[in-house]
């Protein structure tokens, strides 16, 4: 068993009155607990969404290095819909594991969803999240376009924790065929996107349109280019907090990797060098053209003639 500073309470649910109760429980011990499918279905069988028994306390792996600013990010994410702004390697899926199974927990009826934006990234994360918690694999499932409708209406029946795309989200929710009052976490990858009209936005749009009762984590380690693309994320996404580290944060100095710069010379070849000897050719005979022009425009006056004659000849020669 871990030490009790690894536990923390659960101080804030929504609509539960819950108790300090200072119990520990280690990842390895949860990965244990988690295959309870008695729970489940009692609470399918009673309509139960909210397992008070299990919120008294939320649970942070401790067979992983414990790293405080992930403890502290885990632990804000739980509570306020939040975006987390976190240099690249650094962990920001242990995160999103964090907060993913413990609202898997704390609704045994309820729904988790992690979107990204591109198939190969929804695939990587399954695995990833599979190790930092332990959810059981038969309780996940990935949903792609290339599945039949029909067929990812019975998986959102069955499964409880779902890795997608956003564009697959909004079809769901467009037919109806995701049960958005079901949803109480959703997880977005790459969340700097979340601008205009893309997926992300109307995964939000719609959900929110049916519950308010879910909790959005936003995860980039790119927020924006500026104060208004962040703004809008912001608003696009719900959120309420931010976590911010740099890769000059003090508490992630431990943490990053140093970066070895090689710079390697490719030779471009016989046909690009021609190409490369073209454009510098051509380059060279239009700054030869605008150097002549611009001295022809010293000519005196009276020699207009002779002004006018030297730049068509210029052009003649030069650029034709």
């Amino acid at each position: 068993m871990s030490g009790g500073s690894n536990q923390r309470t659960l101080f804030q649910t929504w609509g539960a009155s819950v108790s300090q109760n200072k119990a520990v429980q280690s990842g390895k011990d949860a990965r244990k607990a988690t295959g309870k499918s008695d729970i489940i279905q009692n609470n399918h069988a009673t309509g139960q969404s909210f397992d008070s028994s299990s919120a008294d306390v939320w649970i942070y792996p401790t067979n992983y290095p414990i790293r405080d600013y992930q403890l502290k990010m885990s632990e804000a994410s739980l509570f306020q819909n939040t975006l987390v702004c976190l240099p690249t390697g650094l962990g920001k899926t242990f995160i999103a594991s964090v907060v993913m199974y413990n609202f898997y927990r704390w609704y045994p009826a309820g729904k988790i969803v992690f979107m990204a934006p591109t198939k190969p990234l929804v695939a990587q994360q399954i695995e990833a999240c599979y190790k930092v918690m332990g959810i059981p694999q038969d309780h996940m499932a990935e949903l792609t376009g290339s599945t039949a409708a029909k067929q990812r209406q019975e998986v959102w029946k069955s499964k409880r924790v779902f890795f997608l795309t956003p564009q697959v989200m909004v079809n769901d929710l467009s037919r109806e065929t995701c049960p958005a009052k079901e949803i109480k976490c959703v997880v977005i990858d790459e969340a700097h996107k979340a601008l205009g009209n893309h997926a992300y936005c109307q995964v939000i749009r719609q959900l929110s349109s049916q519950t308010l009762q879910f909790r959005v984590l936003a995860l980039s380690a790119t927020p924006g280019g500026d104060t208004k693309s962040v703004q809008s994320v912001i608003s696009n996404l719900l959120i309420s907090h931010i976590e911010l580290r740099s890769e000059e944060s003090p508490d992630i100095q431990a943490h990053s990797h140093q970066r070895s710069v090689e710079k390697v010379v490719v030779p471009l070849g016989e046909k690009l060098s021609g190409h490369q000897a073209r454009y510098l050719q051509d380059r060279f005979l239009q700054i030869k053209f605008y150097r002549l022009i611009f001295a022809a425009d010293f000519y005196p006056d009276e020699h207009f003639d002779s002004k006018f004659k030297v730049k068509k000849s210029i052009y003649k020669n030069v650029i034709l």
